[in-house]
C-alpha cells in the first residue's frame, strides 16, 4: 500500500515532469473521474434503462442478459425516476412472496428523492463515498442538466482504483530505482 504522502504526491504533481535532454519524461497519473471508469464498465454500451411501468420480471430479465445487478427506472417522458436493483427484488418481491410478473417495477424501486448520484468530473473516490455512505453498490452518472448517461458499479471503480495503483507503483518503483528521468537509462 502507498503512504498518503505518496498518493498525494503522485496526484498533486504536475502531469509530465521534464527530464534533462537524452532521458526519459515520467507522466504522474491524473486522478481518475467517474466518466473515465463509466468508459470501461459494462454499462457504457448498453441500454440501462428499464421503464417503471414494466412488470419487475421484464427487469430481471434485463439484468440476467445484461448481466448486471441494477437498472436505472424512467418515467413516461423517459427522464430518471430512480434505480431498481437485485436487492430490492431480493428484499421486495422474493422474501414478500410476492411475483414479479405482478409488481410493477415503479412499485418496488428507490425513487430520485432518495437517489444518490455521481456526476462525470467527480473523482472515483468521491464515487465511492458516496456507495460507502450508503451501503449501495450503484450510481446513476447524470451530466449538468440532469439527464442521465449512464451508470457506475462499485466493480468499476474498483476496477480503476485497481488501475490507477498499478501505475502509481510503477512510476515510483522506476523512480526509486533510477529508471529514466534525471538518473539516465532503462
Amino acid at each position: 500500500m502507498l503512504s498518503r504522502a505518496a498518493t498525494t504526491f503522485i496526484r498533486k504533481a504536475p502531469k509530465n515532469i521534464s527530464a534533462p535532454m537524452g532521458t526519459r519524461n515520467y507522466s504522474l497519473l491524473e486522478h481518475a473521474s467517474a466518466k473515465s471508469a463509466w468508459e470501461k464498465s459494462c454499462y457504457f454500451e448498453m441500454d440501462f434503462t428499464v421503464p417503471e411501468s414494466s412488470t419487475v420480471y421484464e427487469a430481471v430479465q434485463k439484468f440476467a442478459a445484461y448481466d448486471v445487478g441494477c437498472l436505472v427506472t424512467t418515467d413516461e417522458a423517459g427522464k430518471i425516476s430512480g434505480v431498481v436493483s437485485e436487492r430490492d427484488y431480493i428484499s421486495k418481491i422474493a422474501l414478500l412472496g410476492r411475483k414479479s410478473k405482478d409488481t410493477l417495477v415503479k412499485e418496488i424501486s428507490t425513487k430520485t428523492s432518495n437517489l444518490m448520484t455521481a456526476h462525470p468530473e467527480d473523482s472515483v473516490d468521491e464515487c465511492m463515498e458516496k456507495m460507502l455512505s450508503k451501503d449501495i453498490r450503484h450510481l446513476p452518472l447524470l451530466d449538468e442538466n440532469g439527464k442521465v448517461i449512464g451508470m457506475l458499479s462499485v466493480k468499476d471503480l474498483v476496477k480503476t482504483l485497481v488501475t490507477e495503483k498499478d501505475q502509481t507503483i510503477k512510476v515510483l518503483s522506476d523512480f526509486a530505482l533510477g529508471k529514466g528521468g534525471h538518473f539516465g537509462g532503462e
